[in-house]
């Protein structure tokens, strides 16, 4: 009976202490849950707090590049036709700022009066062409032999006084030269004979001065004498060159010259002898080719014709003058004569670095400014550009890159501001473009 009471006892403390064991469960769990929230939820809070310190990236709104104005179709350089390259400009007939027409005249070359005697030459010898056209047309008169006799005997004349006129003035620059050679020769031996003996009186000083027997400003006056010695010789001597080469140059052209007459009175004296032997018999083919003789003709005044007009320079386009490179007197300068941009309207060339480009947008609203400007200048994106270049303007800062790679965009300035920047070409700006 009293083990039966025992075990009894046990099984029931069993089931009184489960319960007991659930609600500790329970409650753990409740602890840890709100233990684990509270954990998170104090991490979130620190990570909100950590993303509203941070600071935000702002917008990019524009893009800021150096640049430079240009009138409308960039500048042009108004130059001498390439053949006329050596020739000196005899009248300049516009002046700086003056505003100029599509194929105005604003130059003539010192070649206009040679290039004129060319083309009346060129119409005598129509004249003649067509005259021995007719000849041939009306058969062989004896008037008319008799008439290209005397043509013939008129051309060897001529050409035999041409000829002789000129090889007397080849003899005139060769004595000329001659002489000229001769005398400056002759004040080369004088000034090296003068040279000598300064040399020689220098160095006896120099021994004299060394031993203490002349005084210092003795014999830097022997020095001095040397030295004047020597500068004469050396201008002498350069005066003998240039005598050589000038008087080769002129006896060349001369030459030249000769040459040009041997040949033209040769060919018409052997075209006047060739009508001479035709005249005497009238026959189709000989029509035909006094036309197309008389036709050549033609063509060598056009020709003629067409080289003077080379000689008036004429501007391309409508524009104003903005810089004058050769005036009247002067060789033709290899930056042309002057320098014309039409500046009724201005544009800014931006140098836009090649990582902006891709933001940049036809259409876009551009401010140009500069210290230099009255106000900001505004205008619009019209072009841009299809190659990435190496940049050519270069801001002031030294530090900043002066090798970057750049495109240019072209922005058309408007009414207002291009009347503002009309004085201004090449003029550096900062150009702002809106995004």
């Amino acid at each position: 009976m009293v083990r039966h009471a025992t075990a009894s006892g046990s099984s029931s403390f069993k089931h009184s202490r489960r319960p007991l064991t659930i609600l500790a469960a329970v409650i753990t769990f409740v602890v840890v849950s709100v233990t684990t929230y509270r954990f998170w939820q104090l991490q979130s809070h620190k990570f909100n707090e950590i993303q509203k310190s941070r600071p935000s990236i702002p917008k990019i709104i524009k893009v800021v590049a150096l640049g430079r104005l240009e009138p409308q179709g960039e500048v042009i350089k108004v130059s001498a036709p390439t053949s006329s390259q050596q020739n000196r400009v005899e009248q300049l007939l516009v002046k700086e700022g003056q505003e100029v027409k599509a194929s105005q005249v604003i130059a003539i070359l010192d070649s206009k009066d040679r290039l004129q005697a060319a083309v009346i030459k060129a119409q005598q010898q129509v004249k003649v062409k067509q005259a021995n056209l007719a000849m041939v047309q009306a058969g062989a008169k004896r008037g008319e032999i008799e008439a290209q006799r005397a043509t013939v005997d008129q051309l060897k004349a001529q050409w035999q006084g041409d000829k002789t006129a000129q090889q007397e003035a080849i003899a005139r620059l060769k004595a000329q030269s001659k002489g000229d050679k001769i005398a400056q020769q002759a004040t080369v031996e004088k000034l090296q004979a003068q040279f000598n003996n300064a040399q020689a009186e220098y160095s006896r000083n120099q021994q004299l001065y060394s031993n203490g027997a002349i005084s210092k400003s003795s014999f830097d006056s022997k020095l001095l004498s040397v030295d004047t010695a020597t500068l004469q010789l050396k201008e002498a001597r350069a005066i003998l060159t240039r005598i050589d080469g000038t008087s080769s140059s002129q006896i060349s052209e001369a030459q030249a010259v000769l040459t040009r007459i041997n040949t033209t009175l040769s060919k018409q004296i052997s075209q006047a002898q060739a009508t001479l032997q035709k005249i005497a018999e009238v026959r189709p083919v000989d029509v035909e080719a006094a036309k197309a003789e008389v036709d050549d003709a033609i063509a060598q005044v056009n020709q003629a014709q067409k080289d003077l007009q080379q000689a008036y320079v004429r501007t391309p386009q409508d524009g104003q003058v903005l810089d004058i490179h050769t005036r009247a007197g002067e060789v033709v300068s290899s930056n042309g004569i002057v320098e014309i941009g039409q500046t009724s309207q201005m544009y800014a060339v931006a140098e836009v670095y090649q990582s902006d480009i891709s933001k940049i947008r036809i259409g876009q609203d551009v401010r140009i400014i500069s210290d230099s400007l009255p106000g900001e200048l505004q205008g619009k994106v019209e072009r841009i550009g299809l190659q990435v270049r190496r940049q050519s303007v270069v801001n002031t800062d030294p530090s900043t890159n002066i090798d970057a790679r750049i495109v240019q965009v072209h922005i058309r300035l408007d009414h207002t501001s291009s009347q503002k920047a009309a004085q201004f070409t090449n003029l550096q700006v900062k150009v702002v473009i809106s995004l």
